[in-house]
């Protein structure tokens, strides 16, 4: 599929573009919403064009760019990741006590979110899709969700378990969860990992992801 070439910009600037603001050449989501930049053509990023919709300090996750950063940016971190694809067939998703989360549940998403570091995520995240949630004694403990959509290619995201109810496999059984559904609806499942995270990358392989490619991630901040 010639979208997962350049998976952010197929979903930043077509299906999702709504969502988002900048130009032609340079898209983010907009405020509230995780902190992504996708780019027209990532060998060449135009991010000087970005400036008028973000505040000096900003930070954003940018993926395939690897060239040097342009005047008024700086680069803070760089790493690889794992983009795969659902290439199992239909799942049998393990029973799981989990809710559908709404606009009651955005402080808890966010302090988990913030306690475990799933990846980009923002306030405004429910906007994007769908998300699940496992609660004990009133307490967010597990969820996964949905982010980028390109096409029928739909991201499982904000994939997290509270440190203290790890080990239950309840991230596991919320992603078979999301796959299911996001099958039921004709779309094909991806998700991002980072390279580095063996165990993830083994599990979800598993659970019949497969890497499609390997891909260059930034974090960059407007100086």
């Amino acid at each position: 599929m010639a979208a997962l070439d350049n998976l952010f910009w197929a979903a930043l600037a077509d299906t999702q573009r709504a969502l988002t603001v900048g130009t032609d050449r340079v898209r983010r989501y907009a405020p509230g919403l995780p902190p992504l930049l996708a780019f027209a053509d990532p060998q060449h990023p135009s991010l000087e064009e970005l400036a008028p919709f973000c505040e000096r300090g900003e930070r954003f996750y940018a993926a395939d760019w690897q060239g040097p950063a342009p005047a008024g940016w700086q680069v803070e971190l760089e790493a690889r990741m794992e983009l795969m694809v659902w290439s199992g067939g239909e799942p049998a998703p393990e029973p799981v006590e989990s809710v559908p989360l709404d606009a009651r549940h955005v402080a808890q998403m966010v302090e988990l979110a913030t306690l475990t570091k799933p990846g980009p995520f923002g306030p405004r995240n429910l906007e994007l899709g769908r998300y699940l949630g496992c609660f004990e004694q009133g307490r967010l403990v597990a969820m996964a969700g949905e982010r980028m959509q390109a096409g029928r290619l739909r991201e499982v995201s904000a994939i997290c378990t509270h440190p203290d109810s790890q080990g239950r496999g309840l991230a596991r059984r919320l992603v078979q969860r999301m796959v299911a559904t996001q099958l039921e609806r004709g779309e094909t499942p991806f998700l991002h990992v980072m390279s580095s995270n063996a165990g993830a990358v083994h599990l979800y392989r598993k659970l019949g992801f497969e890497t499609y490619r390997t891909c260059a991630v930034r974090v960059v901040a407007r100086t």
